[in-house]
């Protein structure tokens, strides 16, 4: 068995400073044998690539939608300096994170959609130029993603935190692309995206938690809860097992089969996963 891999845990977020040894550390004791940390901006491409390696974990670079309005003119070419830097860097496994956000409601709007716009498919040449797979952000914005994914292929990846329909999943699968599932899967109102988790094909799909981010509903205090006093879990990388097993449970197939073909997914999307799992 391969152990659980996560594939997309910001392990430098901000609220895992104070302690991200003891969280990782969590993590590798519930049976989670990889994390996944992609960059989201140039000023933290140094600091994932030296998490990844502290922790024995892989890490992406590339630059979030989210984080384009703030990007230096310098981003992109920056992002290609690191990427030709590193190329030798087993840990290294994509460019990432990048994609596209149509659901804030400034990034709808020009300029920044265009920036947006010009660093996705920019990002996507990059991948491209250095042979790597691509981890993307894909929020209101699935069929705008494939279109770019279709002008500019790239060698697979993953769609994180997917949530389109069952035509787009396949469409993302025909260019080569796995699904990322994670906390959003374990709601039981997130009826469509349970139902996807269900039927797509056991190749499709990986595990993910976007830690700090995009909580189990067991960690989900509501905004009742929050106005009594209750505090929101943190999301850490150590709950995918749980989240996985979920997941399991609505396929029909034991948690650690799935663990094992979920990993091995993982490994077919960022086939630089394989060394780091072969080589311990």
């Amino acid at each position: 068995m391969l152990g659980w891999i996560d594939t997309h845990c910001h392990l430098d977020a901000p609220e895992f400073a104070a302690d991200a040894p003891a969280v990782r550390q969590r993590a590798t004791d519930a049976g989670v044998a990889v994390c996944v940390i992609p960059a989201v901006e140039a000023p933290a491409f140094e600091a994932c690539r030296a998490l990844a390696h502290r922790h024995g974990d892989a890490y992406a670079l590339g630059i979030h939608p989210l984080y384009v309005a703030r990007a230096g003119d310098d981003a992109l070419a920056r992002l290609d300096e690191a990427l030709t830097r590193h190329a030798a860097d087993p840990r290294l496994v994509a460019v990432g994170e990048i994609g596209l956000d149509h659901f804030d409601e400034n990034l709808r709007q020009r300029p920044l959609d265009e920036r947006q716009q010009l660093f996705f498919r920019e990002q996507l040449k990059l991948a491209r130029r250095h042979g790597l797979p691509v981890i993307l952000h894909v929020r209101r914005a699935v069929d705008q993603v494939l279109k770019g994914l279709r002008e500019i292929g790239v060698p697979g990846g993953i769609a994180h935190a997917f949530n389109g329909s069952r035509q787009q999943a396949d469409l993302f699968l025909s260019l080569g692309f796995r699904l990322g599932f994670g906390g959003a899967a374990t709601y039981e109102r997130a009826t469509r995206l349970r139902a996807l988790a269900a039927e797509l094909p056991p190749e499709a799909i990986v595990m993910e938690t976007d830690a700090p981010d995009i909580p189990p509903h067991w960690l989900y205090a509501t905004a009742g809860q929050r106005a009594q006093g209750q505090r929101q879990g943190r999301n850490e990388p150590g709950e995918l097992p749980r989240i996985g097993a979920e997941v399991a449970a609505l396929r029909g197939v034991a948690p650690p089969d799935w663990a094992a073909r979920t990993s091995a997914n993982a490994v077919a999307a960022l086939p630089r996963l394989a060394g780091l799992i072969n080589g311990g």
